[in-house]
C-alpha cells in the first residue's frame, strides 16, 4: 500500500490509472469502513482511501480536537482489506489557504434532520468531498449507508454538477446486538455501549408499526421519542421519511410507498455525553 501526503503525488501515481475507486474516511477505522473498502476494491483498477478529519463539518462544540486518531491502526486495517493508495493529507496540503468556496447543497435536502440540528454540517461535507473528489478523480466512491442523509447530499451533489462518478452506498454493519457500527461507539461507556441499541429497537418497532398499518406518523415518530426519552436518553428525531428526496410522505400515499418499499426510518439520539445515528430502509 503507497501513502501519500501531498496531492501532487496523488495525482502523479493515478495518472497510470483510467478507473480509481474511492473511500473517503476520517479514520478511525472500525469493519463497517472496511467493507466499504472490499466493496469498493473490484470496481476499479486502482483503489484510493482517504483519511482526513475535516474541520469545514464540525460545529464549534463539536468533537474535532478530541476526534479519535488512530493511524497505525488504520493503516494496518486497510492494508489487509486491499487498499492499494492511502491518501492522508494535511490540514494545510488541502485547505493551503481559508476556503471561501464552498459548495452549498439545497436547504430542502440538507437542512433537515442532522442538518437542522448540525447546521453547516452538509456545507462542510459536501465541499471536502468535491475537493477530494478533484484530487483523485475517481469513477466510482463508495459510502456508507448508515449516513443515509450524507450518500442523499453526495449523489444530488454528483448528479447536478455533472460529475463522471458512480456514487454507491454500503450497508450498514451492526454488532451481533443490532447497533449499527459507528467510531464514536469508542465514546460510549460500558453502560451506554448496552442501552445504545435500543435507538436500532425504536426504529425496528417503527417499521413494525409501519408493516402493521400504521398511518399516523407524528404520533408514531412522537411515541418513538418518548419512549426514548423515558429511558434517559435525548433524541433530537425519529422520523418516516421518502427514501427518493427524505420528504415526509403524503398520507395517501404511504401505503403505496411502504409497500413499494419506498420509505426509510431515521434517528438520532443522545446517550449520556454520546450522539448516535442510525437508519432503517422499509
Amino acid at each position: 500500500m503507497l501513502i501519500v501526503n501531498t496531492i501532487a503525488e496523488l495525482r502523479q501515481h493515478l495518472s497510470a490509472y483510467k478507473h480509481p475507486a474511492f473511500v473517503p474516511t476520517m479514520g478511525n477505522l472500525h469493519e463497517g469502513h472496511l467493507a466499504l473498502v472490499r466493496q469498493a476494491k473490484p470496481l476499479g483498477d486502482v483503489l484510493v482511501v482517504s483519511i482526513f478529519v475535516n474541520r469545514l463539518q464540525f460545529l464549534p462544540h463539536e468533537d474535532f480536537d478530541t476526534y479519535p486518531r488512530t493511524w497505525e491502526a488504520d493503516c494496518q486495517a486497510l492494508q489487509a482489506a486491499g487498499c492499494d493508495v492511502l491518501f492522508a493529507p494535511s490540514e494545510q496540503e488541502l485547505y493551503p489557504e481559508p476556503q471561501t468556496f464552498t459548495v452549498q447543497p439545497p436547504a430542502e435536502l440538507a437542512s433537515i434532520l442532522e442538518g437542522h440540528f448540525r447546521p453547516g454540517f452538509f456545507v462542510g461535507v459536501s465541499t471536502v468531498v468535491m475537493k477530494l473528489f478533484a484530487c483523485v478523480q475517481p469513477r466510482v466512491a463508495v459510502f456508507g449507508q448508515k449516513d443515509y442523509q450524507q450518500l442523499m447530499v453526495i449523489r444530488r451533489m454528483v448528479r447536478q454538477f455533472t460529475l463522471p462518478i458512480a456514487v454507491l452506498g454500503g450497508a450498514t454493519l451492526r454488532a451481533p446486538d443490532g447497533l449499527a457500527l459507528s467510531s464514536r461507539n469508542n465514546y460510549l461507556s460500558p453502560a451506554d455501549r448496552l442501552e445504545a441499541v435500543q435507538l436500532s429497537y425504536s426504529l425496528g418497532a417503527m417499521a413494525k408499526a409501519l408493516h402493521a398499518g400504521a398511518t399516523d406518523l407524528a404520533e408514531l415518530e412522537q411515541q418513538a421519542m418518548r419512549d426514548l426519552s423515558a429511558r434517559g436518553w435525548q433524541p433530537d428525531y425519529l422520523v418516516v421519511r421518502r427514501r427518493v428526496d427524505l420528504q415526509l410522505p403524503k398520507a395517501d400515499e404511504l401505503t403505496t410507498l411502504a409497500q413499494n418499499e419506498g420509505l426509510v426510518l431515521l434517528g438520532a439520539a443522545r446517550i449520556g455525553p454520546t450522539r448516535l445515528i442510525d437508519n432503517l430502509e422499509v
